[in-house]
């Protein structure tokens, strides 16, 4: 698996500190090259803008409600308007989550495992490639 990931920029829109850290760690032993890690919709967007001017983001993975109370569907509307493949992460049943015009996007309940987060980014990072 570790060449989906291998010189990849993968964004963590969590705002779980521990769960942030685990999925970094899996997703650099994943081989990715930069985890970008943000805990707030205007962090996720700043960082969304600030790594297109340096070449990108490769795939995401969204909280898909945050503790400030919002909803990161705005990240996953830019992430989509820039063609980066990404999955939602929640609490929430899958059934429950709104994922507004993103209706292909895969949804993750919470608990997980940092590994299927990363498998979950291989297939649809695979998926994107192909199209």
């Amino acid at each position: 698996m570790t060449s989906e990931f291998q010189g990849r920029r993968i964004l963590v829109v969590e705002d779980e500190p521990l769960i942030t850290f685990l999925l970094e760690d899996a997703l650099m032993i994943a081989g990715a090259q930069t985890v970008v890690q943000a805990a707030r919709v205007a962090e996720a967007l700043s960082a969304i803008k600030t790594a297109v001017s340096e070449g990108g983001i490769d795939a995401a993975v969204i909280d898909y409600s945050l503790a400030d109370g919002q909803s990161a569907l705005p990240v996953a509307d830019r992430l989509a308007a820039l063609g980066v493949p990404f999955v939602f992460a929640t609490g929430y049943e899958a059934s429950a989550v709104n994922k507004g015009q993103h209706t292909d996007a895969p949804v993750i309940t919470k608990p997980y495992g940092p590994a299927e987060v990363v498998s979950r980014l291989a297939d649809i990072m695979r998926r994107s490639a192909a199209d």
